[in-house]
């Protein structure tokens, strides 16, 4: 069940202002949602160049044209946070017009699904927090059916999921397969990525991953198939958050980058799978400066296939070639029982 190569496994958190709107304005962070239609075609620009695949996790809300189409579709059953201010179903029922360049994509996403490679995955219909205090399995089951309607609605079936503010809930993971959905991305394994609600997100953390950023103090977090596949649905766990660009840490940004291609280069050396992950808002200030980045990321990407046969891969193919090993250790994992029992 071993890689004959190293993978490069992207995903982004593609979520607009429904990703931000409990902790920021549309005052103080529109530039960064609005710069996300001038992002995302110089994403897949770089992409496209250096055919590296990525799953799109997308906020369901998204798919809609404008406010009336959407408040048609919501669900009946809604998550019951205690802490106030985080559903965004009273955003919505006390706003009379959701401007679209802040709350719809609908045209972004069939850009995003045209280009090869792209994956269109889920970020949940609503952005919701499955470690919450307040919410229910129940009403994730709800979500979620509406995530994968309004996704087929537009043509898409939903096989891979992230979690927003990556709260991976275990006790949710065995009812995906009901929504068709195969595989997700957790959390690397130190502490300072554990998942939690906000609540349980302290500055010590918060400090440790930015340093962790510019400095290995975690490991190179790469992960082999194996470990991945231990049982369903597949967990294909982040490597790095790719920060943006900030003026005040540009001068560490050697550091930054030198810290993402040592990983790259461990995992396609030791035949590993390595997943970098953002949010497009993050590129839609200082664009070019993130996106020059970004594309030095992908020549290392495209050195590292010349040398080791790197190759990139987004969750949900990462999640059939995880199928495929399943099939063909079967009649292996049959033989030795039989022997066994003889």
């Amino acid at each position: 069940m071993g890689l004959d190569r190293g993978i490069f496994t992207v995903s982004l958190d593609f979520e607009l202002y429904w990703g931000v709107r409990d902790k920021r304005t549309i005052q103080g962070y529109g530039e960064n949602i609005r710069g996300v239609r001038r992002a995302i075609p110089e994403i897949l620009r770089v992409f496209r160049g250096s055919d590296i695949h990525a799953t799109w996790a997308t906020v369901g809300f998204l798919f809609f044209d404008d406010s009336a189409d959407l408040k048609r579709n919501l669900p009946q059953m809604r998550p019951a946070y205690r802490r106030p201010g985080l559903s965004p179903y009273t955003y919505i029922d006390e706003s009379p017009e959701l401007e679209a360049v802040y709350h719809f994509a609908p045209e972004l996403i069939r850009q995003i699904a045209r280009q090869e490679g792209q994956e269109i995955g889920t970020h949940t219909f609503s952005h919701y927090y499955c470690l919450e205090q307040g919410q229910s399995l129940a009403q994730f089951e709800e979500d979620m059916s509406a995530a994968v309607e309004v996704a087929r609605r537009n043509g898409f079936s939903l096989k891979s999921i992230v979690f927003p503010r990556n709260q991976c809930n275990n006790e949710y993971l065995s009812v995906l397969s009901r929504f068709g959905v195969e595989c997700y991305r957790g959390t690397q394994a130190s502490k300072a990525y554990e998942a939690s609600d906000q609540a349980g997100q302290h500055k010590l953390q918060r400090a440790a991953r930015l340093i962790d950023a510019y400095l290995n103090i975690s490991g190179h977090n790469t992960y082999a198939l194996q470990e991945c596949l231990k049982s369903a649905p597949f967990n294909f766990p982040a490597s790095s958050f790719l920060r943006p660009y900030a003026k005040k840490w540009a001068f560490l940004d050697e550091l930054r980058l030198r810290r993402i291609k040592n990983a790259m280069t461990f995992a396609a050396a030791n035949r590993r799978i390595y997943h970098l992950w953002w949010h497009p808002h993050n590129f839609g200030r200082n664009t070019s400066k993130n996106i020059e980045f970004l594309q030095r990321i992908a020549d290392h990407h495209d050195f590292l296939k010349k040398k080791y046969g790197f190759t990139s891969m987004n969750m949900g193919e990462l999640s059939v070639l995880g199928t495929k090993c399943d099939e063909e250790s079967a009649p292996r994992n049959l033989m030795r029982a039989a022997t066994i029992q003889a």
